[in-house]
């Protein structure tokens, strides 16, 4: 997909502005703390519908102002114009696509397609697996809306249990199972299967880099849990852990995606 054109209005320290984008593409230049970072996170909002600076939407808004509106328009494929309008007054949020009201925010993400690479994601190779799996969840729910359906149920499963858990209701707990079981098997078979997909690609890619040794991509998790019949045994051993702890302690949110050249993890 390639971005035409950009509308702002209220966001960040971002003067009210459309940009027709050239089929060349834009440089941006200027000082610190001019809002070229902020301009990217504009254009990029709309792909995800939050920020990927972790800000909170009434951040992103300027200060005393009735909120934000943002608009793209591309070419490609996907949806040809996003616009999202937040309300500071009443902290919520309206999507549209091509011109149609998205009733659920699921349905949106996804429909204009950015990348963006930042400093920090060098923790994907350096930090602890929590980044990592957060980089497969979002990668699959862009290019899967299934997988976004599935893993927003999971988590709601997942904290309902953890809180039952928390509370000693073991009712509540276990009435959560059927639900964590069905949607963890498909998070679970996903991240699996792209890791396969992907690993003669990883190689390839680190080989074209110039590095000799042999590398590796695969997820660390238990293969089992892609089977929902596989969850009941599962979370009855991990049981009385549970109760101990209070979380749950099976399933795809304690997995690692693991990147590793010749016998060691990258760094």
């Amino acid at each position: 997909m390639r971005l035409t054109r950009l509308a702002v209005r209220g966001f960040r320290n971002l003067e009210p502005h459309e940009l027709d984008v050239p089929a060349s593409g834009v440089a941006l230049i200027g000082r610190n703390g001019q809002g070229k970072t902020n301009l990217l996170e504009a254009i990029y909002y709309p792909v995800i519908l939050r920020s990927f600076r972790g800000a909170g939407d009434a951040d992103l808004a300027q200060f005393g102002g009735p909120g934000f509106r943002l608009e793209v328009a591309a070419t490609g494929g996907g949806a040809e114009r996003v616009e999202v309008t937040f309300s500071a007054a009443t902290r919520k949020k309206r999507v549209t696509c091509d011109g149609v009201d998205e009733s659920r925010l699921a349905d949106a993400v996804g429909r204009w397609l950015a990348v963006v690479f930042l400093p920090d994601d060098v923790a994907l190779a350096s930090g602890g697996a929590a980044e990592r799996r957060r980089y497969l969840d979002r990668m699959l729910s862009l290019s899967d809306r299934s997988y976004l359906r599935a893993l927003l149920r999971y988590r709601e499963a997942l904290s309902q249990r953890n809180a039952a858990l928390r509370q000693r209701r073991d009712d509540v707990a276990e009435a959560c199972e059927p639900e964590l079981a069905r949607t963890g098997a498909v998070i679970s078979a996903a991240r699996t299967a792209w890791c396969a997909r992907m690993a003669e690609r990883f190689a390839a890619e680190l080989g074209g880099l110039g590095e000799s040794a042999a590398s590796r991509l695969c997820y660390r998790g238990a293969a089992e849990l892609a089977d929902p019949a596989a969850w009941p045994s599962a979370l009855r051993r991990a049981e009385r852990r549970d109760r101990q702890l209070g979380l749950t302690t099976v399933g795809p949110h304690r997995d690692d995606l693991v990147l590793e050249l010749g016998s060691r993890p990258l760094r």
